[in-house]
């Protein structure tokens, strides 16, 4: 199994493509992003190199898991 530089890229075009939209930048390397789905905001780090964590955001904005 390869490893991933960033899933970053992918997951904000999942997110992107779910209606989540792009709040602030937040602390450090995270930006706060808002989920028409969930109702709420949530921290997306600049460098997820876990498809845990990728999974983990995705739940949060209330989608499915796809890493």
């Amino acid at each position: 199994m390869a490893m991933v530089a960033s899933f970053t890229p992918e997951l904000v075009r999942i997110l992107r493509a779910a209606g989540c939209e792009f709040v602030r930048h937040g602390k450090g390397d995270h930006d706060i992003w808002f989920s028409p789905s969930s109702q709420i905001r949530f921290p997306v780090d600049h460098r997820i190199r876990s498809r845990h964590t990728a999974n983990a955001v995705l739940q949060q904005a209330g989608l499915s898991k796809r890493f």
